[in-house]
């Protein structure tokens, strides 16, 4: 049975949640706080594909959205520490599974990508090939 919230578009309630922890940074920058208090420059430093700007976005959302607090010192230059809050905690645990799962079938999921792929009802002499690079 499908619950009542699926097909509600944007006033469903999970979206902005799922496609918070869904997009390109959230899960890595959560992950990196799991262990404790970090700076703003060890994250810059512990996910070094991501640019200053991403990163400051990124924690404002983190943060909006209740799952990492931000606290500022009144310090030469200032220092700021981001840490879980506690909602943040709680969401460690499913992220944690989900961090697992893909990590033991990664090379399941890169060698699907591999392989030919089919349109529903397409006839077979039509059938598009395709292959993702992952």
């Amino acid at each position: 049975m499908k619950p009542e919230w699926i097909g509600l578009g944007d006033a469903c309630p999970t979206r902005s949640l799922l496609d918070r922890i869904g997009d390109r940074w959230s899960v890595l920058v959560l992950m990196e706080l799991e262990p404790g208090i970090r700076r703003f420059s060890e994250l810059r430093r512990a996910i070094p594909d991501i640019s200053q700007r991403m990163l400051t976005q990124t924690l404002r959302s983190l943060e909006a959205d209740g799952l990492i607090s931000r606290t500022v010192f009144a310090t030469v230059p200032p220092r700021v520490d981001y840490e879980l809050t506690t909602l943040g905690r709680s969401l460690m645990v499913p992220l944690g599974a989900l961090v697992a799962w893909a990590e033991a079938n990664h090379t399941a999921v890169k060698a699907a990508r591999c392989q030919p792929t089919t349109m529903p009802g397409a006839p077979a002499s039509s059938r598009p090939t395709t292959a993702a690079a992952g």
